[in-house]
């Protein structure tokens, strides 16, 4: 059938990460453009959002934004570079100090005859890991994790780690501070 976008939609869930019950509460957003106006509204707490996901665990006793899920196709070279372009200044913007997580979606599609044929005509390739780790790296995402709904691959990890990030986050580096005087 004919895929028809929502602007948002709401799930939650009781999973267990780690020993410890958690209800897990996701916000899966639009990323089309014609919602680029709409999309910030379904970030409780928050002045705007981003692309994929965004969990807000029960930690607080509001809704708030826990961490994000900044997604791409790994056999859409377009959608990866709206990760640079689009959706990690959207994020940064509107929510500075909430973590990110990149995650590169379709996995099972990255070695697809049919699908990298295609992209050679296109005189394109899929998205490699260290492509993605790179671009983790750059826009300081704290994890950088490859998945397939389709195989279930790499899925439950997704969420795991999304749940850990905000249990458990990584220390913060302090800067140096450095005196100079001319």
């Amino acid at each position: 059938g004919e895929y028809i976008p929502t602007v948002f939609d709401n799930y939650s869930a009781n999973v267990m990460v780690d020993g410890k019950p958690v209800n897990l509460g996701l916000w899966d957003t639009a990323g089309q453009e014609d919602y680029d106006r709409l999309r910030p509204l379904s970030y409780p707490q928050t002045v705007g959002g981003t692309n994929g996901k965004n969990l807000s665990s029960s930690l607080t006793d509001q809704p708030i934004a826990d961490v994000f899920l900044i997604c791409f196709s790994l056999v859409s070279p377009a959608s990866f570079e709206n990760v640079r372009a689009k959706w990690y200044p959207e994020v940064r913007h509107h929510c500075p100090n909430t973590p990110i997580i990149l995650v590169g979606t379709k996995l099972d599609l990255r070695d697809d005859k049919d699908t990298i044929e295609k992209l050679k005509e296109k005189k394109l390739t899929p998205i490699t890991y260290p492509q993605g780790l790179a671009m983790a790296k750059e826009i300081g995402a704290v994890k950088y994790l490859e998945c397939s709904a389709l195989t279930q691959r790499g899925l439950k990890t997704v969420f795991d780690e999304a749940i850990r990030a905000v249990l458990c986050p990584p220390p913060v580096k302090k800067r140096k501070r450095k005196c100079l005087l001319l």
